[in-house]
């Protein structure tokens, strides 16, 4: 190995091990990586620059201000009222209402901002219904979860994997092409948690009161909101039709601070720094392992075990690999880390990568079995005071479940 190899390992070592520790923030140890290998020599200038402008870095930072103006123009609080009125008027029928709604959402929404607004709503349903939030806050995560991974905008997880599969000279892909995979592992989602996981859901109560919704969301400004939801739905419109998600988000972004629909101290409290410099911190250690050839030498290895098996088994250990890391480590981080190592190991196995690419999105986003693996979870594992073993107990079945329905449905969407 050369210095350049030697020295990727050891940051890479090392930035996993502080993202598994918990004692480093995760934007910092992403960050002080990238510094690390510029310093050494091991990537340039315009490397950092690749690393750090990514498109998926631009359109993250748009739909997050985008979402900023539908929270700040009440858009988002008018969805998540009328989802609590359903409560009066449904009774316990309206709960799972609500959750699929917040699902849905999801696959146009950061899920982050819908599940804080969403949650102090679930609670206050289940207090009306006379059951523990327990049984409701944890099924809203995963929902949000499973219907994040539906479109390409869903997460940022997909947007981050799409970037990276574009460095590697694969076509990009549209908004709704992993739909049919996402609403497959939905489906069977859905099942699990309506059948199965209020079984395995504690039903004593540990949370605390919380305040009303409407201290929580701001009300309605009928005119900005109006021009909110219009440009939200241009970008969707014009992304769903093949252009950039990443200019026209951009142009979307833009044009609410033009109109003044949002002031730019809002959108920069919606931008959440610490994610943007988290992927584009692990993007540049990204590019470190492809330059020194340490990514090649990985495929080489892991398709020397999985040739003999066949592609279906490849994929499974592809997204196998991904779901258990995702679990102990940020999920952006494993998705650079991951993205070319699946496509080197498909082209290694002379099959389309397309499919390998899907399976790093999906297991990089069914992240159940613990509070850390996503955002959603540490959400609702603080409000619901849920221990950790909560998540063990109802969310590795879903995990497992999730990674039989994907590397089914994947071939089936996108063949060999």
């Amino acid at each position: 190995m050369n210095h350049a190899q030697i020295a990727t390992l050891v940051v890479l070592a090392a930035v996993v091990a502080a993202l598994l520790s918990d004692r480093v923030r995760a934007d910092v140890a992403a960050m002080a990586a990238a510094a690390v290998l510029a310093g050494l020599g091991v990537v340039t200038l315009e490397d950092l620059g690749r690393g750090l402008a990514s498109p998926a870095l631009v359109a993250l930072a748009s739909l997050f201000i985008i979402a900023r103006a539908l929270d700040v123009t009440g858009v988002m609080g008018v969805i998540i009222r009328s989802a609590a009125s359903m409560t009066d008027r449904l009774g316990r029928a309206s709960a799972p209402l609500i959750i699929s709604l917040c699902g849905a959402l999801s696959g146009f929404l950061n899920n982050t901002p819908l599940v804080i607004l969403a949650a102090p709503v679930m609670q206050d349903s289940a207090k009306r219904l006379g059951i523990s939030p327990k049984r409701l806050l944890i099924p809203l995560s995963y929902a949000s979860i499973m219907g994040g991974a539906c479109t390409l905008i869903g997460t940022s997880t997909n947007l981050l994997v799409d970037d990276m599969a574009r460095r590697q000279h694969l076509p990009p892909f549209s908004l709704f092409e992993i739909t049919g995979v996402g609403l497959a592992i939905a489906a069977v989602g859905a099942l699990y948690l309506a059948f199965v996981a209020p079984r395995l859901l504690p039903s004593t109560d540990g949370t605390e009161p919380t305040p009303a919704l409407s201290e929580l969301a701001p009300p309605l400004k009928l005119v900005p909101g109006l021009v909110s939801v219009t440009i939200f739905a241009f970008v969707l419109g014009a992304a769903a039709g093949g252009l950039s998600i990443a200019v026209v988000a951009f142009v979307g972004a833009t044009a609410l601070l033009a109109l003044q629909v949002l002031k730019p101290e809002e959108a920069y409290s919606g931008l959440r720094p610490q994610v943007l410099l988290m992927i584009g911190g692990m993007l540049v250690v990204g590019e470190a392992l492809g330059k020194t050839g340490l990514a090649f030498q990985a495929t080489n290895i892991v398709a020397g075990w999985t040739q003999p098996l066949g592609p279906i088994a490849a994929l499974a250990v592809i997204y196998i690999a991904t779901s258990i890391l995702t679990e102990i480590m940020s999920n952006a981080a494993v998705a650079v880390l991951i993205t070319p190592l699946a496509i080197g190991l498909a082209e290694n196995l002379g099959v389309a990568p397309r499919p390998f690419v899907v399976a790093v999105m999906m297991a990089a986003s069914a992240s159940f079995a613990t509070p850390v693996g996503y955002q959603t979870n540490a959400i609702v594992h603080q409000i619901g005071r849920y221990t950790y073993m909560d998540f063990v107990r109802v969310g590795l079945p879903l995990n497992i479940l999730s990674a039989i329905v994907a590397v089914w449905a994947i071939p089936k969407f996108f063949p060999f």
